[in-house]
């Protein structure tokens, strides 16, 4: 089948180059259409049910991500000078288009009561401007008696303060998110230069948006590296720039596929398929090393260029096949996971290389068909004395010195399991960015001051209409936060029990100390100004601030709190431990308590991947298994295949489990996509062993042998690709990336050690049986048929 394949590509290259023409130039266009993607939900399955209950949340109360904040540690805020930068700071932030509110000290106000009027007015304590330092000192001295925005505007030692930015959520999940973020930071930033203080800024929109820049960034610095490193590695082995130039053709043709695809599926760039097209580029090399290397093996044998071609297809495009297929299950199964992002990710990188290897299979033989027949220098890699004396020492290993080898795998593979057996799940909203990065330095800086910005929400479901205003919810609300700002990872929650307080404060003048929810005596005093006013836009800031803390018909409360990145794990530990009080104060036969928020569904969403990632590895392997049980038909072959490419998993995983490098969804990938691509190296063995034992009258030695003198070459080549191809991931700015560039390619080379170390020993050890199963043996899909004269085929050298 596979010569005849060969043949009529040859026969019909010039219909099908202008094919693959005509389609890359249809990809391309859509290409250029790529678009990056800002949504950070798409890691959850849509029918979640804290997926759902945050829907519902944001139907009730809008976007609870889209705060960023800006924060400084000075003891100079209430200097005159000063001060009037700050406010004009907070002037030009407002008019940034996307920006719709900020909440700073600028803006803050202050609630009066009206005897004459019986109301609460609300006033802005700093506007107009005090002209004059005295009166700056009066209105300070006000605000510090105002216990409603301590831990909110200012820290608890009072020389840190905060200004919150409220962007629109649309513009959020925009490209335009990057101008509003950038503009804002520089506005900060030209404000701390000026007076020579170090601004800190954080918040969900900037570490999403800066995420998302850097994964754009990546894509390109990555593609642009490798494809000049594995262009330089091809010239070094070929020395050939036609190799080279025709390999990069044709990894440059999988890429704008891959980006295609991404497009023409309706999805955008995201953090995992933004790794794609770098992939395509170093899969798609080894294809390329596999068909080139035969080709000059065969030609360098006889010196006929058809007929080499044909041989290269015939031996070389079973084994391409079933390696890409294999790699393509080890990705295609996320699509099997209940995580978008994953099913995304699988759909388009399996459904690539399975195109790379189409790609490839028209492609070379057509061009290699119109170029000259290879000189000596290009074949002379297939005499390299440094190959050569590496799979020497590969023989002295395998037939000489096997139990050694035996041993030395089973005492790595005890400390493999040994460091297993330390690994710990964890992921971090802010997990892949390195800890000496601003952003990273920035968010702690608000973590130690404010106890962080990350947002947790609490929804207080009433079940009855004006629920939330009645004495005995606001109490409860009340109650509740008492018991949440004690602990060391969350601020002060903020609800409408909070603008209650404040209102009692004013009632009684202004007294700190009557900053406390009302009781039964003072409701009957204090209702009748609780209906606040104010001019222009002093009364609707804060009473905008107390109102979105309920609902539109005051059924549900909002209380929010302000927490700091604990991760995955500290994460449900901490709401846990809050469920019993929770469940002690509200009555759940008149109550339903929700928690729900940003940070719950961002690290439900890295709890899904790491799930979904285990249990895609674990039926890539079936599916790998079923692959190989089809292409050999032997169980012991199954086993010898599948041995080699286990003990390198197992000794990364010990690598992480001794390294303390948590399992995340960075590093999970590692498995599946090691999986996929390390049975590649198997196939590429065992085919080539079948093919060439019954030229050695089923001598198992001799074939293993000739086998290591033939593929030892193409398979060290190909994995020393894919190393530096994966290793160009460890330069990445996300620690994640990092962690998969490294992990994947210490990986790679130990599958490329076992390959050529236990997997020869163990045909070795199971000679006896193999050979009597050989000669007994059913056709499989690895015996080609016996070679065609040319003619029979159409094709004839000259």
């Amino acid at each position: 089948m596979w010569q005849r394949l060969a043949g009529f590509v040859l026969k019909s290259r010039l219909w099908l180059l202008a094919l693959l023409l005509i389609g890359t130039g249809f990809m391309a266009y859509h290409a250029s259409k790529v678009q990056l993607s800002y949504d950070f939900t798409g890691a959850i399955p849509r029918d979640n049910e804290k997926f759902l209950q945050y829907q519902e949340f944001k139907k009730m109360f809008g976007e609870d991500g889209n705060m960023m904040v800006i924060g400084i540690e000075t003891d100079s805020l209430f200097k005159l000078d000063f001060f009037r930068d700050y406010v004009q700071l907070n002037n030009d932030i407002r008019q940034i288009p996307a920006v719709e509110n900020t909440l700073g000290i600028p803006v803050a106000v202050n609630l009066v009561k009206n005897d004459s009027t019986r109301k609460l007015a609300a006033v802005n304590l700093f506007q107009p401007l005090p002209e004059n330092q005295q009166a700056l000192d009066s209105l300070k001295d006000i605000f510090y008696t105002l216990p409603f925005y301590k831990g909110l505007l200012y820290s608890e030692k009072g020389n840190v303060f905060m200004m919150a930015v409220q962007i629109n959520k649309d513009v959020l999940n925009s490209a335009r998110r990057i101008d509003v973020v950038q503009s804002v930071s520089r506005v900060a930033m030209a404000f701390g230069a000026n007076h020579n203080i170090d601004v800190k800024l954080s918040g969900l929109p900037m570490i999403r948006t800066i995420m998302a820049t850097k994964v754009a960034d990546e894509l390109k610095m990555f593609l642009v590296i490798s494809f000049v490193l594995t262009a330089l590695i091809l010239l070094i082995f070929f020395r050939s720039f036609s190799a080279v130039l025709m390999s990069m053709i044709v990894v440059a043709i999988g890429v704008i596929w891959s980006v295609a695809t991404i497009v023409l599926c309706g999805y955008k760039i995201t953090l995992l398929t933004g790794l794609i097209p770098p992939l395509i580029v170093v899969i798609g090399i080894p294809n390329c090393v596999y068909f080139l290397n035969k080709y000059h093996t065969e030609y360098a044998l006889h010196g006929k260029k058809n007929e080499a071609l044909v041989r290269m297809v015939q031996r070389m495009g079973i084994v391409t096949l079933f390696t890409n297929l294999t790699a393509a299950i080890g990705f295609g199964v996320f699509y099997f996971t209940n995580s978008a992002l994953l099913k995304e990710f699988g759909v388009v990188a399996g459904t690539n290389i399975m195109l790379i290897f189409l790609i490839s299979f028209i492609f070379l033989p057509s061009v290699l068909s119109y170029l000259p027949p290879p000189k000596t220098k290009h074949t002379s890699y297939l005499e390299n004395k440094m190959f050569l004396a590496v799979l020497n020492f590969l023989n002295n290993l395998v037939f000489k010195y096997r139990p050694m080898v035996y041993l030395f795998t089973g005492i790595m593979v005890i400390a493999a399991i040994l460091g297993m057996m330390r690994l710990r799940p964890v992921g971090y909203i802010v997990d892949d960015i390195p800890k000496s990065d601003k952003l990273y330095t920035d968010l702690k800086f608000f973590e130690r001051n404010f106890k962080g910005v990350m947002p947790l929400e609490i929804a207080v479901d009433t079940k009855r209409k004006n629920g939330v205003v009645s004495l005995s919810t606001l109490q409860k609300l009340d109650e509740l936060s008492s018991i949440i700002k004690v602990q060391p990872a969350f601020a002060r929650p903020l609800s409408v029990a909070e603008g209650i307080k404040f209102a009692k404060q004013a009632y009684y003048n202004g007294d700190s100390l009557n900053y406390a929810v009302p009781n039964q005596f003072d409701i009957g005093f204090l209702a009748p100004y609780l209906r606040m006013k104010g001019t222009g836009d002093n009364a609707s800031t804060f009473t905008r601030l107390v109102s979105s803390f309920m609902d539109s018909t005051r059924q549900v409360a909002r209380l929010s709190v302000n927490m700091a990145d604990v991760g995955s794990v500290e994460l449900p530990r901490l709401i846990d431990s809050l469920r019993p009080h929770v469940n002690e104060i509200f009555d759940t036969a008149r109550y339903k308590v929700t928690f729900t928020g940003t940070s719950i569904i961002f690290l439900e969403g890295s709890r899904f991947i790491i799930n979904g990632l285990a249990e895609s590895i674990v039926l890539a392997f079936v599916l790998i298994v079923f692959c190989m049980l089809y292409l050999f038909r032997s169980w012991r072959m199954l086993l010898i295949s599948l041995i080699p490419n286990i003990i390198p998993l197992l000794v990364t995983a010990g690598v992480m489990g001794w390294l303390d490098i948590a399992i995340k969804p960075s590093t999970v990938l590692v498995f599946s996509i090691a999986l996929g691509i390390a049975i590649d190296v198997t196939i590429r063995f065992l085919v080539n062993f079948k093919q060439e034992l019954p030229l050695n009258n089923y001598d198992i030695s001799a074939t293993v042998r000739q086998t290591i003198n033939e593929t030892g070459l193409s398979i060290i080549y190909t994995s020393l690709i894919l190393f530096a191809g994966f290793m160009i991931f460890a330069f990445s700015e996300f620690q994640g990336t990092k962690a998969l560039g490294w992990l994947t390619s210490l990986t790679l080379i130990m599958a490329m050690v076992t390959n050529l170390t236990i997997l020869p020993a163990m045909l070795l050890w199971m000679e006896k049986a193999l050979r009597k199963k050989a000669r007994k043996r059913e056709p499989t899909p690895v015996d080609e048929e016996a070679d065609l004269p040319m003619k029979d085929i159409g094709l004839e050298d000259e």
